[in-house]
């Protein structure tokens, strides 16, 4: 299986949900929950862990530990993680949950809430048991997971070799890093039920590939597998994508939930009486796991749900309320003699700032001009609408004459009875309405006019903006490596296919730093296949070609149009 590790996109799959044991590839949930431990504060780097009988008796590979030994946690870390040891790996699952079938209860529920559906775990090391199985798509996110969720440990994946208890031991993953270019992790595995397993991940520039293989026929089949898988992937892969990190599961203790609140208290307060002896006894601590007081925050002042009490004085409140403010505007209204419509609303424009009418008196003065009493008239002064008067409707005011004032008015009765309209006559009407925006055309040149002392002034002729025309796409091509201008190298004939694309890889994985960016090719020609290595520079045809024979590797390079 072949995925982008930045958004967990799968590149390449086959046989990925198949359950297979998983042999050493489980030390890498067995160091996930260690990391985990030491996050959450169950124990430290430092912490020592008894090794036990069991752990010291697990078989190779193993560090050699010494049952009733005290060894601190980082060095059994290293130990799994570089040396791929099973005894230091019992013993972390030991030191964690007090015994190998507790540590394997919690695996699986780390299992589940990392989405690793068809995975069960039987014990640390992965030893072959029966039930104890895993697939290479579940084993592939569990690597994404180790990467994004613990980016300060992963850096022991990539170590060639780690000193452990005074040793020096070498990765199991050394040929593949030292030969795959950004290769940096993660896990190796072998029993000889599982086969040859590895999960690898590796980084160019901003992107990284993680390819899982599982039931390899050697080690060297294996490498030459992922790193066939790797340069899948790394084709495939978008130079540019949106990093989507894995979500964290949910942490869960040894119990069946999550970590309960621990609380200590002391049996004695009192100080601790004296041994014969003369030593200090130690105090005796009752840890219990039950929760003592469930603390809630207090409620806001008013937020306390009502009663029915409440809800009878709030009515009675809102009713009182209610008769004080009827009470009140009858007062008012009768005190002004007007008779207040219940629903129909008043409506007054503004009045232009000369001849303001704003009072009743005014009105009341202009419906005299008009010789129209309001008694007779049937209307409310509160019913008179009074539209603005702009100063402009006249052109010229006669003399002692003051423009807008109440001699322009003119009082027309509208359609609607009841209701007056003062109105300037048809032209202050077309006066008080906006003008229409004149409609523009699209000329090639458009007039604009500059305010000016002179007598007509000069119109300047302005360019309309030019229209942009849209760009010629580009088009962006990519230099061929699958011949034609550029170099060859044939690494002579085979006769299968077969032969000549495995001479192809592993001769790739020699001779990486000349053959980085070529295509592996191979042509059926008289006499059998021919391997080729295309797309290469002179110069770099020439340098593979002396490096390879140098090593004993026969080579030939190819001109352009002979590969």
């Amino acid at each position: 299986m072949v995925i982008d590790a930045r958004s967990g996109e799968v590149l390449h799959s086959r046989n990925a949900d198949t359950r297979l044991h998983p042999a050493s590839l489980t030390k890498m949930m067995t160091l996930y929950i260690a990391f985990q431990a030491v996050e959450h504060g169950e124990l430290s780097l430092d912490s020592k862990i008894l090794i036990s009988q069991k752990a010291a008796s697990e078989p190779p590979s193993k560090i050699g530990l010494r049952a009733g030994q005290k060894v601190e946690l980082r060095y059994l870390i290293r130990a799994a993680a570089v040396k791929s040891a099973n005894d230091a790996a019992t013993a972390i699952g030991e030191g964690i949950s007090g015994s190998e079938a507790a540590f394997a209860r919690r695996m699986n529920r780390t299992a589940a809430a990392l989405g690793m559906s068809r995975t069960t775990f039987k014990n640390a090391h992965g030893l072959t048991e029966s039930g104890h199985l895993s697939t290479a798509s579940d084993m592939t996110k569990l690597g994404r997971h180790l990467f994004y969720d613990y980016p300060d440990y992963y850096n022991l994946f990539s170590r060639m070799s780690t000193s452990t208890m005074g040793k020096t031991v070498n990765n199991t993953n050394r040929r593949l890093l030292s030969a795959y270019k950004g290769a940096d992790g993660i896990k190796t595995g072998y029993t000889r039920a599982a086969g040859f397993n590895l999960v690898a991940s590796a980084e160019r520039g901003s992107e990284r590939i993680i390819a899982t293989v599982f039931g390899g026929r050697s080690s060297a089949t294996r490498n030459a597998k992922v790193a066939e898988l790797l340069d899948l992937g790394f084709r495939r892969a978008p130079s540019q994508v949106a990093v989507r990190k894995p979500a964290r599961p949910a942490y869960t203790r040894d119990d069946t939930g999550p970590a309960p609140v621990m609380t200590a208290m002391l049996e004695e307060p009192t100080p601790a009486p004296k041994t014969g002896d003369g030593i200090y006894k130690g105090k005796t601590i009752r840890v219990s796991g039950t929760v003592q007081l469930s603390i809630r925050p207090r409620r806001r002042p008013g937020s306390e749900p009502a009663t029915p009490e409440a809800e009878s004085t709030d009515e009675m409140l809102l009713a009182a309320l209610s008769e004080e403010i009827d009470a009140a505007v009858a007062a008012v209204a009768a005190e002004a003699k007007v008779e207040v419509a219940p629903a129909e609303p008043v409506k007054l424009a503004s009045a232009a700032p000369e001849g303001n009418l704003e009072n009743e008196e005014q009105v009341a003065e202009a419906l005299a001009e008009l010789k129209v009493e309001p008694e007779k008239a049937d209307v409310a002064p509160e019913q008179v609408m009074l539209a603005a008067v702009s100063p402009t409707a006249r052109t010229e005011a006669e003399p002692g004459e003051v423009p807008g004032s109440a001699g322009d008015l003119e009082m027309a009765v509208a359609e609607e009875p009841g209701t007056f309209v003062a109105a300037g006559g048809p032209a202050l009407s077309r006066a008080l309405l906006p003008k229409p925006r004149p409609e523009r055309s699209a000329p090639e040149l458009e007039t604009v006019q500059l305010a000016s002392a002179d007598p007509a002034p000069a119109a300047l002729p302005v360019a309309a903006p030019a229209r942009i025309q849209p760009e010629e796409p580009v088009v962006i091509t990519r230099a061929s490596t699958s011949g034609g201008k550029l170099w060859a190298i044939s690494l002579g004939k085979y006769p299968s296919r077969f032969s000549a694309e495995k001479v192809l890889l592993k001769t790739a994985l020699k001779e990486m730093e000349t053959l980085d960016g070529s295509l592996r090719k191979v042509n059926n020609r008289k006499g059998g296949f021919e391997a080729i290595f295309v797309g290469l520079s002179a110069d770099k045809a020439k340098l593979a070609c002396a490096r390879l024979e140098a090593r004993g590797t026969t080579c030939t390079a190819l001109e352009p149009g002979q590969g």
